[in-house]
């Protein structure tokens, strides 16, 4: 696949009305104030002309190509386009010794790879040597955590810098200058009574926005008259959206994101925010086993013996919903966050086996105490095995006190029960047995 290397700001007639409208100047580029503010990074490296390899990382839609090819027509910089979806090794060379070429005319390169995140590891490693070398100037564009996604050696050769969604009033800017400059739309003299509503819509996408207004203005009503405008409705917009695709990616950062904000909110005991995030997972599509397992460890993690009941229900909620599948078990997912978040929390048992495996870890040939031990043989009875044994059975109350742990750690308290739920009365009964060992009489 051959680099795309169309002159900087290349506005075919045809083009969408968002290739028409990327910004040739720094002045027309909308939002990410934070890195094209006075004196902010990215603008203090154009100004002084000391590019450097990078990665813009944010949502679609926040300028991440446009960005690239202002700092390359700043730079003056030779310019060379990749597709990750589409680009293979061979396509990476072939870029890389054209930079070579360059580079020995005296001009500085930029390559530009789109949804770098996709590219393999080894076509990341063709690009490491050229970009330790400075051979040629790499700006990669992703919508993924790139530290997920870009190989330790490639990242630590280049700055990231996040993009943010457009504000309401970067999109209003943004949707303003289409409307007056745009020779295809002035010409309509399009009027659009509630631009909230189609800003919303948008997402903080500027791109998404573009579109839907070439689309809103096509599909609107002819006007009445020769001097009539355009009226771009509501329920023009609301056509042309329909139903608002989900951001949230299965395979991405943001199945991440969710996920960690619906288990936070069901340790947190909201079930509100924990319906809410769990109805953006199974909008997006989301493996409701998935969800499920996360439930079930939530049940143990978090509620543990404070509700011992919720293990048991979320356990139950996976095995329903492998039964009955999409959507009703929608309902039965919705029935079983809301109890977790709404059950008493402890974590003492997670504290507990956490402590545990730490002395486990550092101390892992511990003696097994001699009464504790088996004794199948007359020569393990002979050496003491099983010698001293207290069963339980035969004391009152079924319990007697006794050393069940190794000399070294003879006395330690793994497991502290906490003031909550059922394990108010565990704590209480652990003191009635290990007098004062657990603080009782």
């Amino acid at each position: 696949m051959p680099a795309r290397t169309e002159p900087l700001g290349f506005q075919g007639a045809r083009a969408p009305l968002a290739d028409r409208m990327r910004p040739s100047k720094l002045e027309d580029f909308a939002g990410q104030r934070q890195l094209l503010g006075e004196g902010k990074p990215v603008r203090r490296m154009i100004e002084e002309g000391s590019i450097v390899s990078m990665i813009f990382w944010g949502p679609p839609g926040t300028g991440k190509t446009t960005l690239a090819k202002l700092i390359a027509g700043a730079s003056k910089s030779e310019w060379f386009e990749l597709s990750a979806v589409s680009a293979g090794v061979k396509d990476v060379r072939e870029i890389i010794e054209k930079a070579a070429a360059m580079n020995r005319m005296g001009l500085q390169s930029i390559l530009f790879i789109d949804e770098i995140h996709r590219f393999s590891k080894s076509q990341q490693d063709a690009l490491l040597h050229a970009v330790e070398k400075g051979t040629v100037t790499l700006i990669g564009a992703t919508t993924e955590n790139p530290s997920f996604e870009v190989i330790n050696a490639l990242l630590s050769r280049c700055r990231v810098y996040v993009l943010e969604s457009l504000t309401a009033d970067d999109l209003r800017a943004v949707l303003h200058r289409a409307l007056t400059t745009d020779a295809a739309l002035s010409a309509k003299r399009i009027v659009i009574p509630d631009e909230n509503f189609l800003i919303a819509a948008s997402g903080g996408d500027a791109r998404v926005l573009l579109n839907a207004l070439e689309l809103c203005a096509a599909i609107a009503p002819a006007p009445k008259g020769v001097d009539g405008a355009v009226t771009i409705t509501n329920e023009i917009v609301a056509e042309v959206f329909q139903k608002r695709i989900s951001r949230y990616d299965k395979a991405g950062e943001e199945h991440y994101n969710v996920i960690s904000a619906f288990i936070k909110s069901m340790r947190g005991s909201d079930p509100d925010a924990a319906v809410y995030w769990l109805a953006r997972m199974l909008e997006g599509g989301e493996d409701i086993l998935f969800i499920a397992r996360r439930m079930v460890i939530l049940a143990s993690e978090d509620v543990g013996n404070a509700n011992p009941f919720a293990l048991v229900m979320a356990s139950s909620c996976f095995q329903a919903i492998h039964q009955v599948g999409m959507p009703e078990a929608q309902l039965i997912l919705s029935q079983t966050a809301a109890y977790l978040a709404s059950s008493p929390k402890s974590n003492a048992a997670t504290v507990a086996i956490g402590t545990a495996m730490a002395d486990a870890r550092e101390f892992p040939n511990e003696p097994v105490p001699l009464h504790l031990r088996n004794a199948p043989t007359k020569l393990m009875k002979e050496l003491g095995y099983n010698d001293g044994y207290k069963y339980g059975h035969s004391f009152t109350g079924n319990f007697t006190e006794q050393e069940y742990l190794p000399e070294r750690f003879a006395g330690k308290i793994y497991y502290e029960p906490s003031e909550n739920g059922e394990e108010k009365s565990i704590k209480e009964r652990l003191k009635q047995w290990w007098g004062k060992r657990r603080g009782g009489d």
